[in-house]
């Protein structure tokens, strides 16, 4: 019972680092449509061409960008912006940005991947071509996609299932999340450590005006008190001095890396790289020492400053992981195990080989294990406050109403979320049901079931793990493959059953973006409004952006390297997914059976049991001795990964541990260096903007860019 006093005690103290607001005002006002536009209109092509190039990504430095422009915007204007509506223009930035593995700028891009990948050597080696249905993409034949434009009758219907499916999950995210919310953050008062730093950083920029506007009544008051002044005037103009910086690096960096390409690539066939794009692909020249085991070097100054920001033993525990992959890999391939891998290969095909023979296996396993150890800690908080929660009630004469919500926040009755989510979450089942129950050779009552069961029971439940995580410790969990495995045990045969938009999203996060908001006394109909807006604006603009640079340019092609390297990639693991239930045209579905799919080749019991009980005999070993569980989930995230990326990544880790934080401060350091990583995207964000427009010009001008 004194650990449980105690563990409570521990997340009071983390909810208490900020109060929570009296009142509550409405942050959306013009400056917030002002600020969507201005993030789709000058952010997102320039984040899109930075993540077909290099991969980067500007999505959280652009909503800074955003958000620091228009508040030195509105105090030279004589009108400061309140904490609420930096939060809510900050959010609206976010909404406008967002981006997804590998596909960057609004949902028009992962249709931009569906006509590469219907159109692929992976998909034509498969027999796959001809097998997609029209609701998906356009037939490899089509206009729409040979002249490479959104503008055709093809695309109508995949375009509209896209904003039919964008409506629904703004719908849900603003029901079952609040929900979730107000059942871990009213009802179970955890801490959401991460919420509170998220609403510092807002603080931070709102309480810039209000320390000028009391600098002169400080002065009065005594010399002590405007020296605490002018060090909190002095910090905040060094983390200025940093952002600045960072930025000066991003546009140096940047001209190298991503503007030579572009200008060299408006007057030659081919764009030049002076940087190599998406890295140095060593795989072949080393393959007599380490076989099998692709190895290489990505050379992106952004890399080091990832290392200062990252928790270190994040870091140590992936670099470790991937050295042990590199070991690991040579003994699997000399016994027999990775034995797909032929001299030769490059990073792409000795990767995907891998996966197929040992990694995607151990992935599943190790996801599994992390699932099970987090899913574990979240049952045991709960019994917990359970049990709390009774002693309380017994020893307290007033009954507490726990469901009670503060005056002004913006709070709806639960009948409508639970109403709300049950209507939308239903429509969605039913277009499912409608476009998979008449193509997939299989019992319709058996597709319905698994519908429904994604939709009403698996993800309000990982939503609630998910929520309930991220209240305590931060963290978020996923569970691997289980649409897949589900998919596999309904017996359903085609395509249609992948392709399908079913319902899997996680909403946990939300809870934590109210949380976020509440402590800046944001009103929560403000959210709702901005997104609102923000949405049919992001449509609109990134149909028109992927139009014109698609349309310019092949996707993938030379003047897109990394969307080269990691779209085919991933059609290569798309594919081998959609083999474990394709009917080759003409085949007899009766006859086809799962087991003998290559995906399912490429599913190994034994590596899975294996990976799972090594994870959570790793998982017991750090818990026994006390050693950092962040190392844990770095060693998820390194295992079967690039070392391409590592190198770099690790040398940042140790210079901001070991000589920056020590030269510096810990705490000062770890402050001010994600606004030097900010400032660096920034910048190479910048130089993109510019060299998107040289495009932009020379596509205008030689040609109808639509």
């Amino acid at each position: 019972m004194a650990n449980g006093q105690e563990t409570a005690t521990d997340l009071e103290v983390y909810r208490n680092l900020l109060d929570t607001p009296d009142e509550f005002e409405d942050g959306f006002n013009l400056t917030t449509v002002v600020g969507i536009f201005f993030c789709g209109l000058i952010m997102m092509p320039g984040g899109i061409y930075l993540g077909l190039m290099t991969g980067g990504n500007m999505g959280s430095a652009a909503s800074w960008v955003t958000l620091i422009l228009f508040m030195e915007i509105a105090r030279r204007s004589l009108k400061p912006m309140k904490k609420q509506n930096l939060s809510i223009l900050l959010h609206a930035a976010g909404v406008m940005m967002v981006t997804q593995l590998f596909v960057p700028g609004g949902p028009m891009g992962w249709l931009v991947f569906r006509a590469y990948l219907v159109t692929s050597e992976t998909a034509r080696d498969a027999g796959m071509m001809e097998s997609f249905p029209s609701w998906f993409a356009p037939p490899p034949g089509s206009p729409a996609l040979l002249e490479r434009s959104f503008f055709h009758e093809d695309w109508l219907i995949p375009i509209a299932i896209v904003g039919f499916v964008m409506v629904i999950s703004f719908i849900k995210r603003y029901t079952l999340g609040y929900f979730f919310f107000r059942l871990t953050s009213d009802v179970e008062n955890l801490p959401f450590p991460l919420a509170a730093i998220g609403a510092q950083g807002t603080l931070a920029l709102a309480e810039i005006d209000e320390k000028v506007e009391e600098r002169g009544a400080e002065r009065g008051a005594g010399q002590g008190e405007d020296d605490q002044a002018d060090q909190g005037e002095h910090r905040q103009s060094n983390r200025w001095r940093i952002f600045a910086l960072g930025a000066v690096i991003g546009i140096g960096f940047g001209i190298l890396q991503v503007g030579v390409p572009t200008i060299t690539g408006l007057f030659l066939s081919k764009p030049f790289y002076l940087i190599p794009q998406p890295f140095i692909d060593t795989t072949v020249l080393s393959e007599g020492a380490l076989p099998a085991t692709p190895t290489g070097l990505v050379l992106d100054l952004g890399m080091v400053f990832v290392g200062f920001v990252l928790p270190f033993w994040v870091v140590i525990g992936t670099f470790a992981a991937i050295l042990a992959t590199m070991i690991v890999n040579p003994i699997l391939h000399r016994v027999g195990i990775l034995h797909t891998w032929q001299p030769g290969m490059d990073t792409i095909n000795t990767t995907f080989a891998n996966n197929i023979d040992f990694w995607l296996s151990f992935g599943i396993g190790a996801g599994f294990a992390i699932a099970l150890v987090c899913i574990y800690a979240a049952c045991k908080d709960v019994i917990m406050k359970l049990r709390m929660a009774r002693e309380a009630r017994t020893e307290s004469a007033e009954q507490e109403d726990l469901w009670e919500t503060p005056a002004g926040r913006g709070d709806y009755p639960l009948w409508i979320a639970f109403a709300a989510y049950s209507v939308t979450a239903g429509l969605l089942v039913l277009l499912c049901y409608y476009l998979i129950a008449g193509t997939t050779f299989a019992s319709p009552t058996r597709i319905l079931f698994f519908l429904i069961f994604f939709a009403f029971l698996y993800i309000p439940f990982l939503s609630y793990v998910n929520a309930r995580l991220l209240g305590i410790s931060g963290q978020t969990v996923e569970i691997p493959y289980i649409k897949e495995l589900g998919f596999l045990v309904s017996g359903a045969k085609g395509l249609e059953i992948w392709l399908a938009p079913v319902p899997m999203e996680n909403y946990g996060n939300m809870a934590q973006s109210y949380r976020t908001n509440e402590l800046l006394g944001v009103r929560f109909w403000s959210l709702i409004k901005t997104d609102l807006v923000a949405l049919p604006v992001m449509f609109v603009l990134s149909l028109m952006f992927w139009s014109f640079i698609w349309h310019s340019d092949a996707i993938p092609s030379d003047a897109f390297p990394t969307a080269q390297v990691n779209w085919e990639l991933m059609a290569k693991n798309t594919v081998l997914v959609y083999t474990s239930t394709f009917v080759q045209p003409g085949e007899d579905p009766d006859e086809v059976r799962i087991q003998d799919s290559e995906f399912m080749k490429a599913i190994h019991p034994e590596v899975i049991g294996g990976s799972f009980v090594a994870i959570l005999a790793i998982y017991g070993g750090l818990s026994l001795f006390a050693l950092p569980v962040t190392f844990l989930y770095g060693v998820i995230r390194g295992f079967g990964g690039l070392p391409h990326y590592m190198v770099l990544e690790v040398v940042g880790a140790f210079l901001g541990r070991y000589y920056y934080q020590k030269k510096y401060g810990s705490i000062n350091f770890l402050r001010d260096a994600p606004a030097l990583l900010a400032g660096y995207f920034t910048g190479v964000g910048l130089i993109s903007m510019a060299t998107i427009a040289m495009r932009f010009i020379q596509a205008a001008v030689s040609a109808d860019p639509f």
